[in-house]
């Protein structure tokens, strides 16, 4: 099963050398255990745009579609056997970055 661990943060490209060096460590050990499906850091919100085509023409809009103080700014889509092992996965995760994480299974 797959899973969304999504980086919350309050601003952007914000990790330190140190942090940064402990990501590649922790995403080394995801490839090598066979975790590693997909990874990336995010742009600021405020590089984000909105579209909506529900109507009769695309309303396209910028920045992030809610305003909040954190966001997500950065992920790993992960292959864990189940809930457990990616929750122990997302912890290392955590730690690696020093960021908070959001895990949630693909449907």
């Amino acid at each position: 099963m797959q899973y969304l661990v999504s980086v919350i943060d309050d601003k952007s490209n914000s990790g330190t050398e140190e942090e940064m060096a402990a990501i590649d460590v922790f995403n080394e050990g995801l490839r090598a255990q066979g975790h590693w499906v997909f990874a990336g850091g995010l742009a600021a919100p405020s590089t984000a745009t909105v579209i909506d085509n529900r109507g009769a023409e695309p309303l396209v809009t910028d920045g992030p579609f809610v305003e909040t103080k954190e966001y997500m700014a950065g992920f790993w889509v992960m292959e864990a056997d189940d809930l457990d092992v990616a929750l122990k996965l997302a912890a290392a995760g955590s730690r690696a970055c020093n960021r908070r994480v959001e895990v949630r299974p693909f449907l």
